[in-house]
């Protein structure tokens, strides 16, 4: 098996630059339609749930939507966010012809963006990427930004 390809700054003032996703990884991001999300909590405890994304630039954006979910307690995604901004996206694809499988990983710091410029786009390029968008009401709900700082991938991205 290959070793993953990472891609991060490095160098003096590392942080401030965005990694750069390859050709190979945006084609690979823009064909799937899940992604998995994971944070923790302040003590470290893991929490992981699939979603829907779009990627613009160096941020990954995530809107909260208006499926089922408990109303009394915030989403344990968006508190574990404002605990440890730290986190990890994965996309991969599954195949049973195990030459076809692959993944791009996406570490970085998310920011929970409640209205402005940034969280209307963000919105508008998730209702462009999933038609089941188009006819919730999004405009009052968060958007988790990833600011992607390191990019990491491995197999067949090309498909």
């Amino acid at each position: 098996m290959r070793a993953p390809t990472r891609l991060s700054p490095s160098g003096a003032g590392a942080d401030m630059m965005a990694p750069m996703l390859s050709d190979a990884q945006r084609r690979f991001l823009a064909g799937s339609r899940v992604a998995h999300l994971a944070t923790a909590d302040k003590a470290g405890v893991p929490h992981l749930v699939p979603v829907c994304f779009a990627v613009r630039d160096a941020t990954l954006y995530i809107t909260i939507d208006e499926k089922p979910k408990r109303q009394d307690v915030p989403l344990k995604r968006l508190r574990n966010i404002a605990e440890n901004p730290a986190v990890a996206v994965t996309v991969d694809r599954w195949d049973e012809d195990w030459t076809r499988l692959a993944w791009v990983m996406l570490r970085g710091h998310a920011e929970i963006l409640t209205a402005g410029a940034e969280h209307d786009d963000a919105q508008a390029a998730l209702r462009e990427r999933y038609e089941q968008y188009r006819t919730m009401q999004l405009a009052e709900l968060p958007v988790i930004a990833v600011r992607i700082r390191r990019v990491l991938s491995w197999g067949r991205l090309a498909d």
